[in-house]
């Protein structure tokens, strides 16, 4: 039967065990919570709401910039909130106040693919003052894991329908069908193209060796000379234009052409407006319908007169059509000037002077 000195060695052992796993026990408790500032230290409780939770779950890490400040304390829905019906109740160190604003966003992330989601808090662009005890955060729409697997799904299908598109491509060109199909599988046309080729090649020796006018072209040096004369002699141009020199030189400096053109069309401004306005004979003409009239009316006189001069009536008509009248004015005139010669040759034969006396 153990002794009184044994049964109390037994129990302080017993204590002492017990002691040590409580320490143990709390300082677990203060590694666990050392991500809030501790056991004892000052929380803050701040608030988001989702349209979806998102696979987020009570005790998920609370991140800013990426680095753990509290936990998730709870997750609720509230109806009365829709759309973003999901309310996220989250618990943070008060010593992480100083990078926290109340325009900061929180949104759900996840750890990797198939990682556990957790809240994550941006303040790289807010600017506001510290959130108050249980202020309400602006919640940013992130992708979910399924949004991540429907956008792989829908990738998926238009890869499928790529590879689907590209076996019959490739089918078509293995039966032969088509240009590359033609070109793969056509001995003829593989041949042509190889002769093409060859004469390519030919063509191309022929121009290295200096053969033809293309390949004198190609390696005489005349051409150059004759053109880089040719730039120079344009240069020289271009500079005695510059200069002022010549006629098409002054044209591009001299004022005096602008000055005169610019008075020569407001001369003619001046005038077209003359003539819109009636004033001179010509403004008349146009605007005046009298005299628009009257040159009418002469035409008409005048287009009547021609008329009977072609018809030959009248003295001028019949000067113009009948040709007995023509001769017998010829001969009158011819006549006369027999006449006049013969009177300048002797004119005692034809002038006699008498005088009597009384």
């Amino acid at each position: 039967m153990p002794t009184r000195k044994e049964i109390q060695w037994s129990e302080l052992k017993v204590g002492a065990l017990v002691m040590i796993a409580m320490a143990v026990l709390i300082g677990l408790i203060f590694l666990m919570s050392g991500s809030t500032g501790g056991l004892f230290a000052k929380k803050l409780r701040l608030r988001s709401y989702f349209a979806n939770a998102a696979g987020l779950k009570d005790g998920a890490p609370v991140t800013l910039e990426g680095v753990t400040i509290g936990n998730v304390r709870r997750i609720r829905v509230v109806p009365s909130r829709n759309p973003t019906s999901v309310e996220v109740d989250m618990e943070v160190g008060a010593e992480s106040l100083s990078g926290l604003h109340t325009d900061s966003t929180a949104f759900i992330a996840q750890a990797g693919v198939l990682g556990d989601s957790y809240v994550d808090i941006d303040s790289s662009h807010a600017k506001g003052p510290p959130p108050v005890n249980n202020a309400e955060l602006h919640a940013a729409g992130s992708p979910t894991i399924q949004d991540v697997i429907q956008s792989s799904q829908q990738s998926i299908q238009q890869v499928q329908v790529t590879l689907l598109k590209l076996d019959k491509t490739l089918d078509a060109v293995n039966s032969g069908r088509g240009a590359v199909g033609r070109l793969i599988n056509d001995r003829e046309l593989a041949n042509h193209i190889g002769a093409i080729a060859a004469n390519l090649e030919t063509v191309t020796q022929a121009l290295t060796e200096d053969k033809g006018t293309a390949g004198r072209l190609i390696n005489d040096d005349s051409l150059y000379t004759r053109l880089d004369s040719a730039v120079d002699k344009l240069d020289q141009i271009a500079t005695a234009l510059n200069q002022g020199q010549g006629t098409v030189g002054k044209l591009l400096h001299d004022d005096s052409l602008y000055n005169n053109l610019n008075d020569t069309v407001k001369n003619t401004n001046e005038l077209v407006s003359q003539i819109n306005s009636g004033q001179g004979a010509l403004g008349k003409f146009v605007k005046d319908p009298a005299v628009a009239a009257k040159l009418d009316d002469t035409v008409s006189n005048l287009d009547s007169i021609l008329k009977s001069i072609d018809q030959g009536q009248g003295t001028v008509g019949q000067l113009f059509k009948n040709r007995e009248l023509y001769d017998n004015l010829n001969k009158t005139l011819t006549s006369s000037h027999d006449l006049l010669e013969a009177i300048r040759a002797d004119p005692k034969k034809y002038f006699v002077i008498r005088l009597k006396l009384f």
